[in-house]
């Protein structure tokens, strides 16, 4: 997918999270991230697709030091006005050829950026490859047993450019691309036409009762 289509969507990403439901997207997302990579002060942190850094800041305030990519400069651009007077550098790359040593990081995370990659097995194994042994990786995408991604699906059909040419994968199709035994949850489980007042009771429900189904999916593992 070309970067110009990203750097189209910068101001649009940003302004979405501003939206009812996408305020409560963004606390349950961050939510559910900050669960799984537990940063701790002082920790060396790779965000890959960084983006505009709205989940990036989310773990600067733990005192952790960031280092973010992204293919997109207007969005890199953004992301460190973002981070201000925090501990984090951006650069220009490619997920799926990261340019660090191997065992770089403490941790590495990746916020709904590998369905918008060909190849997605070989950004599985750079993410592993600049993890420091034991260091723990978060990846999370949009689930394909989502009724959101049906919608998007339909939107990509009829012309939708940031839709057309994306990989949606199920909890089984996350867990074949890990290399071990990895942890897998899912959040958001209401529509956007859902009423903002039912926001809350309807994601409790969900998580409840229907697990496997919400339309953001994270998976964690810890390199061996």
């Amino acid at each position: 997918m070309s970067t110009e289509l990203f750097d189209s969507w910068t101001d649009k990403y940003d302004r979405w999270f501003t939206t009812p439901s996408g305020r409560f997207v963004k606390e349950y997302e961050s939510i559910l991230l900050l669960e799984m990579l537990h940063p701790q002060p002082g920790e060396r942190i790779l965000d890959v697709g960084c983006g505009t850094g709205i989940f990036t800041q989310d773990v600067l305030d733990y005192g952790t030091t960031v280092t973010g990519i992204d293919r997109s400069l207007l969005m890199l651009e953004k992301a460190l006005i973002r981070a201000g007077d925090s501990d984090f550098t951006g650069l220009c790359g490619d997920m799926c050829a990261l340019p660090f040593p191997d065992n770089s990081f403490d941790k590495v995370f990746s916020m709904t950026a590998i369905e918008f990659v060909a190849d997605a097995k070989k950004a599985v194994a750079e993410l592993v490859r600049v993890t420091r042994k034991g260091g723990c990786i978060v990846v999370t995408t949009l689930n394909s047993l989502s009724p959101w991604a049906e919608k998007r699906h339909q939107k990509g059909k009829d012309g939708h450019s940031l839709f057309q040419n994306i990989s949606f994968r199920s909890p089984e199709d996350m867990r074949l691309l890990v290399p071990q035994t990895c942890l897998i949850e899912t959040a958001i489980h209401f529509q956007k036409s859902d009423l903002v007042a039912d926001i809350p009771e309807i994601e409790l429900r969900g998580n409840k009762d229907h697990p496997d189904t919400g339309a953001f999916l994270a998976v964690q593992w810890y390199k061996a």
